[in-house]
């Protein structure tokens, strides 16, 4: 099967894109932990998130749907059962990872796997961290799932554990076994990273601090201590709003209004990137919900994008975006320089490789230099199809590119959209898209 996109005339609408996918597997997993019933409301129903459900009600969790919303009956701190079944997290590295942590500190055993791109993804850098707390993870040669988790009720708290790579799901792995081990575990990170996970635990009143020292972020939490359940109210995605932003940037005439858009400061990298460009994008009506700043965003078409230099330090606050920013730089003119990319190279696919590729199937020039691609703006020819390997954001991205291409940009694999943003193609063609 393939999705093509062709040139559209101008995007107009307001619109509600999906759920954030990193809150919506938090709100899953924190609330199975809590005592009571929470109630989560716009939770977003990926095929990712929906196996993070499956796993938690094969470990003896209680979920059900009510007209839109999730009721989850939590059991408390190390309250899960050991599953008859294998936790199948399919293409999710954020659900296998998280859960790792939270079943390295149970007392029994999980075997974890995923569909064959999840199985190739590394799953050394949570291990390590967990073992050195006294988690027994057997995996596959070169730490690949499936993994046998040997759940210990005996592990040890960190002291003063600095993170080796910038990872918001290694840190959530930690505080998350973290949950059910006596004493106080100490987090130092060097680059901050999505601070979801520290955000639900204060929400939920747990005790966790976190102050600065020398530059770094110092994050101490203390385990064993039970909290009560909360209703969560999940904000919208700005992973998948950055698609029909991109797309009114890019296309004539476009503006459009994306609602209730998480603008967590460890999230809006791409925005503030996509500002600095040129572009013309506002935040309106800024509120808090569940402990996280929410916005709705007005983007409008921007006939002057600018190339800029990208720097490292922003790299994990858009990592999931640097394609649909290709697009963006495609469109823009000048250099592009987006430096500290080396993450995209183990995300569900090469990623880096895959972007530079495509861009120069549409007559854009993009080079690699080490961890950075610089991206010249120039005219998206089109007239191809982007073999995506099944990634859906390669998928969406140049979809998008597609409506601004000379001719159709087809793309492989679209089923795979399906992992983060189900109502992708309905959603952009209600704005005046061309996707079929």
């Amino acid at each position: 099967m393939y999705l093509t996109a062709k040139k559209s005339k101008k995007l107009k609408g307001k619109v509600n894109v999906p759920g954030d996918k990193s809150i919506s597997h938090r709100a899953l997993i924190f609330a199975s932990q809590a005592i009571g019933e929470c109630k989560i409301s716009g939770l977003l129903e990926s095929e990712d998130v929906l196996n993070t459900k499956k796993s938690l009600q094969k470990l003896g969790i209680n979920i059900e749907k009510k007209r839109n919303d999730y009721f989850v009956s939590g059991n408390g701190i190390g309250g899960l059962s050991e599953p008859d079944d294998i936790l199948d997290f399919g293409n999710s590295g954020t659900g296998s990872r998280l859960m790792i942590g939270l079943l390295s500190s149970q007392n029994f055993k999980s075997y974890i796997t995923g569909d064959s791109s999840l199985r190739g993804r590394p799953m050394a850098r949570v291990i390590k961290p967990l073992e050195k707390m006294g988690a027994k993870v057997n995996a596959r040669q070169g730490n690949l799932l499936p993994a046998l988790v040997e759940g210990n009720g005996m592990m040890l708290p960190l002291d003063n554990y600095e993170m080796e790579v910038p990872s918001a799901q290694v840190k959530s792995a930690i505080l998350l076994a973290a949950m059910n081990i006596s004493g106080t575990t100490t987090i130092i990170e060097k680059e901050r990273t999505r601070d979801h996970t520290e955000s639900m635990m204060k929400y939920f009143g747990m005790d966790i601090k976190i102050s600065e020292k020398n530059g770094r972020n110092v994050i101490k939490f203390t385990g064993q201590k039970e909290y009560k359940a909360k209703n969560i109210i999940v904000p919208s995605d700005p992973s998948s709003a950055a698609f029909p932003i991109v797309a009114a940037i890019i296309t004539e005439g476009s503006e459009i209004l994306c609602r209730n858009i998480l603008i967590n400061p460890t999230r809006i990298g791409l925005f503030e990137t996509l500002k600095e460009m040129g572009a013309r994008l506002e935040y309106k009506n800024i509120r808090t919900e569940a402990g996280e700043k929410i916005a709705d965003i007005k983007a409008s078409y921007s006939p002057d994008l600018k190339g800029v230099k990208i720097p490292a330090e922003r790299a994990p606050s858009m990592i999931d975006e640097y394609p649909i920013l290709g697009v963006a730089a495609a469109c823009a003119k000048g250099d592009t320089v987006m430096n500290g990319l080396a993450e995209l190279r183990v995300k569900e696919s090469n990623r880096l490789e895959l972007i530079k590729k495509g861009l120069i199937q549409n007559g854009i020039k993009a080079v690699e230099k080490g961890d950075s691609l610089i991206v010249t703006g120039g005219k998206l020819k089109g007239g191809v199809t982007v073999t995506t390997h099944g990634d859906h954001r390669i998928a969406m991205s140049f979809l998008v590119a597609g409506l601004v291409a000379a001719k159709p940009i087809k793309v492989d694999e679209p089923h795979m959209i399906a992992t983060s943003f189900p109502e992708f193609k309905g959603l952009m063609n209600k704005l005046g898209a061309d996707i079929r």
